[in-house]
């Protein structure tokens, strides 16, 4: 029971990573507010499903790109659970497009989400636990995609270069609050985002045999590293990044 007596947000969690993420930490004993921009039904099945094992978690709609929404969110899950000690920033698009054609709306909306959306709830939620005294964790979703480019990706990659560059700029101003910031890197991880993408048979057959544990990373794999971050034990890692792609980004053949 690593986050026992802890609240965590959890952006984009109805679904895919997030979801995966919101239950991993309930079994860790944390209150989980399961935050997202779809409808009830959606992040009412994770609240269900978390509250089926005996933990405690509540839905908040939000559009993590709107600071009024982000701002309610946080007042939410403090009026319920009385404080906040964990955020972590989840919620993220990617609609793939061709670089040529790509609309400007469609680039505003996805830096709206991601990056916008990244510095909005992290600087409402580290303000709470500044006037808190809270010494929180702060954990968000970046990428391989930072790293690497991708070709129908020109408006996704440097949003998540951007949130890793985030976090680290966020531990040396939030550091002397106790509060750390870090970053997980998924790899190639079957999501909604990518379904359509990976169900083309010769192009999913590619990404397995890039990675050298042979197979694609469910939402599940990333778990662990979550938890690593946002757990008491790991205060003296901020800044930091770590990836989690079964190694792929390491196979050069």
């Amino acid at each position: 029971m690593r986050l026992n007596h802890k609240t965590a947000i959890i952006t984009g969690a109805s679904r895919g990573i997030g979801r995966a993420i919101a239950l991993g930490f309930a079994k860790q004993g944390a209150k989980v507010v399961v935050a997202s921009n779809e409808p009830a039904e959606a992040g009412s099945q994770v609240v269900d499903e978390i509250q089926a094992a005996g933990g405690e978690a509540i839905y908040v709609v939000c559009d993590v790109s709107d600071a009024a929404q982000v701002n309610a969110m946080v007042d939410a899950a403090v009026a319920r659970f009385g404080q906040v000690d964990i955020l972590v920033n989840n919620a993220g698009i990617c609609p793939f497009h061709e670089f040529l054609t790509m609309p400007l709306e469609l680039w505003e909306r996805v830096t709206d989400v991601n990056q916008k959306g990244t510095f909005l709830c992290s600087q409402a939620v580290a303000k709470h636990m500044v006037e808190r005294g809270i010494q929180g964790r702060i954990v968000s979703t970046s990428s391989i995609g930072a790293w690497v480019g991708g070709a129908m990706q020109v408006h996704y990659c440097p949003t998540k270069a951007a949130i890793e560059n985030m976090m680290k700029s966020m531990a040396v101003a939030l550091g002397p609050h106790g509060i750390t910031c870090n970053a997980v890197l998924p790899g190639a991880i079957e999501t909604d985002i990518n379904r359509e993408d990976l169900s083309d048979a010769a192009k999913r057959e590619y990404f397995i045999n890039r990675t050298p544990v042979r197979r694609l990373g469910q939402p599940e794999d990333l778990v662990e590293a979550y938890l690593f971050f946002a757990c008491e034990e790991s205060y003296f890692v901020t800044g930091s990044s770590l990836l989690v792609d079964g190694g792929m980004f390491v196979n050069l053949q």
